[in-house]
């Protein structure tokens, strides 16, 4: 692996679990996992699958033939449709009802939420130790007097403890968003290719009541209390918007704490921890870089920048939704003024 490129954001700054979320395993796992969901439900439903069938598909729900998709891939040129083969490999007396009456974003759109939902529980769970260990520091130094500065300036006395509930306090509103987005968090569900579950609708012989049931059964068994009501083929890329704003919010708070960190140690005031055998400069070993501040304010420049992206995704992302009314005859389509990079982007 020497030979090519790898991310430094995964390589040396995601942690095992996070990058274990965002993996090809996890992420082929999960939508085997949403086809097994799917077929149960139907079935529940009063569809003609069997329990066999459904047996069949968990037995070979975690050993998945990554080659066998990678090669069917190469000629079909789709990676969801690439999967239900290689899974229908493996499963033949099933491989009829895999993906029974789902369009693409029934797996990948619903894989997406259940990762970011997990990634964000993962965050929750890291800024909570952060935060324990904060409080723990500015109980420690409560009463150790320090000079406070107003723009940088030399003001009137603080304590170190003080100081450092000013850093909590910001983390303390980042855990109430991140707990409302969490608590927001539902699956797309089994809309169909336009939102509408049509095909749903004429596999359950027009009954409405089960196509909703549908969704709701779904919810359950992959653990979320409900999906969201209304969709196109997509669930909303607004939650992505609000997904990365949360995590940008965290990221300023962060930011802030580096930056006053940094400040603090060039006034001797405060210093990372230096390690015995750590070297400060190549040229200068007495030197002691913020390097760990440096580290957080980087990172954190990239997470904030990053919000603009969902954002442009989200407001476009109209733009692949069949349009409601065809054209008169004669005319142009709508489709010819569309703007060719909000349709890349949406896409």
């Amino acid at each position: 692996m020497e030979d090519r490129y790898v991310s430094p954001l995964s390589e040396r700054y995601a942690s095992k679990e996070m990058q274990y979320i965002f993996s090809p395993e996890k992420k082929f796992r999960t939508w085997r996992k949403l086809w097994i969901a799917l077929a149960e439900t139907e079935r529940e439903l009063g569809l003609p699958i069997t329990e066999e069938q459904i047996e069949e598909l968990k037995s070979h729900q975690d050993d998945i033939n990554f080659e066998v998709a990678k090669e069917r891939e190469r000629l079909v040129r789709h990676d969801v449709m690439s999967h239900v083969y290689a899974y229908g490999v493996q499963c033949p007396k099933a491989k009829g009802i895999i993906h029974l009456g789902a369009t693409s974003c029934y797996v990948g759109d619903n894989t997406d939420i259940i990762l970011m939902t997990e990634a964000l529980k993962l965050v929750r769970r890291k800024l909570l130790n952060v935060m324990a260990e904060l409080a723990k520091f500015a109980d420690t130094y409560k009463d150790l007097p320090t000079l406070a500065f107003t723009h940088f300036q030399p003001a009137q006395p603080t304590t170190v403890g003080k100081r450092a509930t000013l850093w909590l306090q910001e983390l303390c509103l980042d855990l109430e968003d991140l707990d409302h987005v969490i608590g927001s968090m539902k699956l797309l569900g089994s809309k169909g290719t336009t939102g509408t579950q049509a095909s749903f609708l004429e596999l359950f012989d027009g009954d409405h009541e089960k196509c909703r049931l549908a969704d709701k059964k779904i919810a359950e068994k992959m653990g979320f209390s409900s999906c969201y009501p209304v969709s196109g083929q997509t669930y909303s890329r607004k939650v992505d918007s609000r997904v990365v704003s949360v995590l940008a919010g965290i990221a300023q708070s962060a930011h802030k704490f580096s930056n006053d960190i940094r400040l603090l140690q060039h006034l001797k005031e405060i210093e990372e921890p230096f390690e015995k055998n750590q070297i400060g400069s190549s040229a200068m070993a007495y030197k002691r870089n913020p390097m760990r501040s440096e580290r957080i304010a980087s990172l954190a420049n990239y997470v904030m920048a990053d919000v603009m992206n969902p954002m442009l995704v989200a407001s476009t992302s109209g733009l692949r939704e069949p349009w409601t009314t065809p054209p008169t005859s004669g005319s142009a389509s709508p489709r010819d003024s569309w703007p060719s990079t909000a349709f890349w982007i949406s896409t």
